[in-house]
């Protein structure tokens, strides 16, 4: 028997609900069925198409242009415009599922935090102006928690200090993030710890050294390199196992570290980049050995820079947002994307779920269409079509 792997193009179909009216002989009442709740009212899209579009976008990272051209081969015509007007109504369907995710990832005891750049278009000016994407993560699972982790994005025209300050006023706990000084003003409050990132003191290291093969930066990178090693060993293991290993195993690899860069940088020029990176790491050194203190804190902050990477992967590809709306509705739809994906869910179907939902759903129990609470509804589903075929 020979297999051979085939591709099934996709294809649309139009529905139509057809609502016979019946009229009473006695009293010539009409009556007929209510029309079928649509996510757009009065809108051609039905939710698996809206889905696609939104997916298509903002986790394949295809531009509406260029989804437009790829419609009209298949032989739809659907401009891009109409794809923008789609994704807007899309996104304000789902607002409030923001405020039921924002709720939850800023419960959590621990959080990673990140921004990006975004190119916003300046209205009137012709020129476009930079905004920011903040990325809040809650993912306890690599202390073994069961907890469904979970991404929030936020949207600023700017990177003012008091950004981050508003997205956390409720929250209260640990922070692991890089040295932004808005991220530290809220340190300095009392109620927020900060943790911070041995990739991104790393990162300066084998910068360096992939531009001068400094042997300083690459003793410095295998020194940092038994640090990672010794959380290979304890991922997924509860927050008290992981502080007595590192409490054995880690604190003398940094303690030798911390003497070896005091040792490095006195015999080093000042203003050489070799001292550049072991000022950088020395000068947020409480905040580095802050993981070895706290079984809750991971090492690094790749928890938030996965998910700024989606935001710099679709920057490369749709350039720019049509305005600050543009720049929260995507803030909404990465939300929503990115926690799906971590719940190891099709985002495409979770979004046809909701978007199917959400119109009728109390709005004071939408935390029940969060990815977390859906996943058993989607498994079942995927097993009826299955069946079905």
């Amino acid at each position: 028997m020979a297999e051979v792997l085939e591709l099934v193009p996709q294809r649309f179909k139009v529905g139509r609900h057809v609502r016979p009216k019946y009229s009473c002989p006695r009293c010539q009442t009409l009556v007929q069925m209510p029309a079928p709740s649509r996510p757009i009212a009065r809108g051609l899209a039905g939710v698996n198409l809206l889905a696609h579009v939104l997916v298509s976008k903002f986790a394949d990272h295809l531009p509406l242009y260029r989804q437009s051209e790829i419609y009209a081969r298949e032989g739809v015509e659907l401009e891009r415009s109409t794809l923008a007007d789609w994704v807007g109504s899309a996104s304000r369907l789902l607002e409030p599922l923001m405020d039921a995710l924002q709720q939850y990832v800023l419960s959590a005891e621990k959080l990673h935090a990140d921004d990006t750049s975004v190119a916003v278009l300046a209205p009137g000016k012709g020129r476009t102006k930079t905004g920011r994407l903040w990325a809040y993560v809650r993912d306890e699972r690599p202390m073994g928690s069961q907890a469904p982790p979970a991404v929030w994005f936020q949207y600023s025209p700017d990177r003012k200090g008091e950004r981050p300050q508003e997205h956390l006023k409720r929250f209260n706990g640990i922070l692991q993030a890089d040295g932004y000084a808005g991220f530290e003003a809220l340190c300095e409050q009392g109620r927020v710890v900060e943790a911070a990132c041995w990739a991104h003191a790393r990162r300066k290291f084998f910068d360096l050294h992939q531009a001068t093969k400094s042997p300083q930066a690459h003793e410095a990178l295998r020194r940092i390199g038994e640090l990672y090693e010794v959380e290979r060993h304890i991922r997924g293991r509860p927050p008290e196992e992981r502080w007595r290993v590192r409490q054995e195993h880690a604190v003398p690899k940094l303690q030798a570290l911390r003497g070896w860069l005091d040792g490095v940088l006195a015999g080093t020029s000042s203003k050489s980049e070799l001292a550049r990176a072991i000022r950088c790491s020395l000068g947020r050194w409480p905040a580095l050995v802050r993981y070895a203190q706290d079984g809750r804190v991971e090492i690094d902050n790749n928890a938030a820079e996965r998910e700024i990477r989606a935001v710099a992967l679709g920057r490369k590809n749709w350039l720019f947002a049509g305005s600050d709306a543009g720049g929260e509705r995507a803030a909404t739809l990465y939300s929503l994307i990115g926690t799906a994906k971590l719940n190891g869910l099709d985002p495409q179907a979770y979004l046809a779920h909701v978007l199917e939902h959400i119109g009728e759903h109390r709005v004071d129990r939408v935390a029940e269409l969060l990815p977390w609470n859906v996943a058993s509804l989607l498994d079942r589903g995927a097993v009826e079509e299955l069946q079905a075929a």
